[in-house]
Order: C-alpha cells, then sequence, then structure tokens
C-alpha cells in the first residue's frame, strides 16, 4: 500500500510539472506571436530605429526566438519572471506586492462559503422533499449561476453608494500605508473593505459545497450506522452531526482545495469591480498597457496556483481514500 502511494505521488508530480511546462511554453509563445511588437507601447513613435534596437535588446527580443525561450526557462527555473516595461521593478516583487491581497480575499470567501455550504447542505438532505428543500435547492443554483460581476455591482449599489454602510474600492483609506500583513490584518478598516468582495466571490463559490454536501449526506442518511443511531433514540440533531455529516465531509475537504485554485483564478472580476490591488486586477491592468513581462507572470502565477491546488486535491483525496491510489495503479 505505501508503495501504491508513493508511485502515484511521484506520478502525480511528474504530471503537474508536465502541465506548468506546458502553461507556460503556451504563455511565452502567446505574447511573442500575437500580432505587433510587444514593445509597440513602449517604444515612442519619435525614436529612431537605433534607439528602438537598443530598447529590443536591453529586453533580449533581437535574439532568436528559440534563444528567448530558453532564457526563458531558465530565468524561470531561477525564479527571475523579467522587469516590468512601465514599473521598470522586477515582476516578482510587484506580484509578491499583491499576491497576499488575493489571498486574504480568497481565503476570506473561501471559508465562508465553505462552512454556510456544509451546515446548508446537510439541512436540505435533512429535510428532503420538503418545501424547505425546494426552495433552498432554487435559491442555492440562482446565486451559483448569478453572474458575479452582476452580483457584486448590486452590492455596490445597494450597501456603498445607497446605504453607505461599507466602501465602494481598495483595501483601506486612501493615504493608508500598511507597514506589515499583520497591521494589516489588525485593521478594522481593512476589514470594512474586505466585506463586500469576499462576500461577492462567497455566493458565488458556496453553491458547489451546498449540493457536494446535500448529495453526499443523502447517501450517508441511508448506511446502517445511522439507521442504527435512530434505532438507539438519539437525538436527530446529534445523528446529524456525529453520525451523518462528519462522514459525508470527504467530498468537501478535497472540493474546497479544488475551490481554492478556482477562487484565485475567478478573482480577476471581483477584484476590478471593486479596485482591490491583487493579482487579477494586475494582470487587467498590464495587460491593456501591453506590460507584457507583468502580464506573463500575472497569468503563469494564477495557473500555478491553480495547478498546484489541483495537485494537492488529487492527493489528499487519494490519502483519505487509499483506493483511489490503489485502483489507478492497478489500472497502470
Amino acid at each position: 500500500m505505501l508503495r501504491a502511494r508513493l508511485v502515484y505521488l511521484i506520478s502525480r508530480l511528474g504530471q503537474m510539472l508536465i502541465v506548468l511546462w506546458a502553461i507556460a511554453t503556451i504563455l511565452f509563445l502567446m505574447f511573442r506571436l500575437m500580432p505587433g511588437s510587444p514593445l509597440t507601447a513602449y517604444i515612442d513613435p519619435t525614436f529612431t530605429e537605433e534607439q528602438a534596437e537598443i530598447i529590443r535588446r536591453q529586453f533580449g527580443l533581437d535574439q532568436p526566438l528559440i534563444v528567448q525561450y530558453v532564457k526563458y526557462l531558465t530565468n524561470l527555473v531561477q525564479g527571475n519572471l523579467g522587469v516590468s516595461f512601465f514599473q521598470k521593478k522586477p515582476v516578482w516583487d510587484l506580484l509578491m506586492d499583491v499576491f497576499p491581497n488575493t489571498i486574504l480575499l480568497t481565503g476570506t470567501a473561501i471559508v465562508v462559503a465553505y462552512i454556510y455550504g456544509v451546515v446548508f447542505g446537510s439541512i436540505l438532505a435533512w429535510k428532503r422533499g420538503s418545501v424547505f428543500e425546494s426552495t433552498g435547492l432554487l435559491g442555492t443554483l440562482m446565486t451559483r449561476a448569478a453572474p458575479e460581476f452582476f452580483v457584486g455591482m448590486l452590492f455596490l449599489s445597494i450597501f456603498s453608494f445607497k446605504l453607505r454602510w461599507f466602501p465602494s474600492s481598495g483595501i483601506s483609506k486612501p493615504g493608508t500605508v500598511f507597514d506589515s500583513i499583520w497591521q494589516q490584518l489588525a485593521s478594522g478598516d481593512f476589514w470594512m473593505h474586505l466585506i463586500l468582495p469576499a462576500l461577492t466571490l462567497a455566493i458565488y463559490l458556496q453553491g458547489l459545497p451546498t449540493l457536494l454536501m446535500r448529495n453526499s449526506m443523502l447517501e450517508v442518511l441511508d448506511e446502517d450506522y445511522v439507521i442504527m443511531a435512530r434505532m438507539k433514540g438519539l437525538p436527530e440533531w446529534r445523528i446529524m452531526l456525529q453520525h451523518a455529516a462528519r462522514n459525508a465531509m470527504l467530498p468537501i475537504v478535497t472540493a474546497m482545495t479544488l475551490g481554492v485554485g478556482y477562487a484565485v483564478g475567478g478573482n480577476v472580476v471581483i477584484e476590478t469591480i471593486f479596485s482591490w490591488p491583487g493579482i487579477g486586477r494586475m494582470l487587467v491592468r498590464s495587460v491593456a498597457a501591453r506590460d507584457y513581462p507583468l502580464a506573463q507572470g500575472a497569468f503563469l502565477l494564477i495557473a500555478v496556483v491553480i495547478v498546484v491546488m489541483n495537485f494537492v486535491a488529487d492527493v489528499l483525496y487519494s490519502f483519505l481514500d487509499p483506493r483511489v491510489s490503489t485502483k489507478r495503479q492497478e489500472v497502470g
């Protein structure tokens, strides 16, 4: 069993590295083979050809494509994502300045969405066949299908512009500078700015854990140990929490790791609407400015998070349910 798990882990790690290499290659080609030069927005029309050539040489764009590709992969392995065209700073430093904001937004939304999803999904399963279940399922599907930009604009219109309960943009009042992440977390102003974007993302994310928990609970409720618990006369709430819900959590654990990856990738819309200074907003602005080193780095970082979280979910599921790795080993 241990050998099968180790082989499975090494296999999945190899697959993850191949996927990351493929993504990095696609990003390299996408920004260099698109119509026009990547330096079009950077080179002033008044520049002479000699001046333009100096800039191309400065960014290594005068070399053959294969030479650029090898240098690009070498720099990636070393953690060097290049220098932003317009901000003249290392791309890695720029991304790390805003990445914690994306993680805080995503993490808060994930926690809220999955706590709500587990509780509400369990109740829906417990109340199966009732009007409450039908109404709850309809509401869950509606919020899951609602576009993020629509929910975000609705929240801004009601809670920011009309009621003025929450700020409409940013992570703090203008002029506020946090010396550390801990100072930021201790700031009430930061949490007030976080509520609306986190709630918007949580409303979108809650559909998956709610439906997963409901379906998993429906399967568990017919198990012998649940029937036995009822025969013993245990309270219904105790049967639901200690016997049914606890054993229905396996799909939720793996879905949560996947949710983190996809939420980071899906933050582009929410960060843009709420002017939240994260990876998604930086990606949009860098693409608009044709700052391809920064856009390429942002794309790559988002892709790495998604691929790594998929890897973690797959491995975690195989450890929680050893039959997964064993079956795949037998198939292989």
